[in-house]
């Protein structure tokens, strides 16, 4: 996928992701890789968050779709909507380098101990 990323909290993560190599058979950035990209910085936030012997486990994923693009870097940020004792929620907004919003994804990850 070629995920990196740039900062990770609990309250606030940045990752990117190259276009290239992450599309469907129609040339665009494939949804599924909004999502990938997406959860990895919601699992990643919520992990943090957790601290030491626990981990974030995603059990809800919303994504919504407004762009496409075939070429460049994506951006997630993720931004938490609640930290809570057993349940975090995460947005991440996925952007193309123009700032043009992509997708829209909300994950719910449940804190369980490793």
């Amino acid at each position: 996928m070629g995920i990196e990323f740039l900062e990770i909290t609990p309250e606030h993560s940045v990752a990117t992701m190259p276009a290239e190599g992450n599309t469907q058979p129609f040339g665009v950035v494939h949804g599924g890789a909004y999502v990938v990209l997406a959860e990895s910085l919601g699992s990643s936030a919520a992990t943090v968050f957790a601290g030491p012997g626990k981990v974030g486990m995603g059990i809800e994923v919303n994504a919504s779709h407004t762009g496409s693009v075939s070429s460049g870097t994506v951006t997630g940020v993720c931004t938490a909507i609640k930290l809570g004792r057993t349940l975090t929620v995460h947005e991440v907004a996925i952007s193309d380098e123009k700032g043009r919003r992509l997708s829209t994804v909300r994950i719910t990850n449940i804190i369980r101990e490793v």
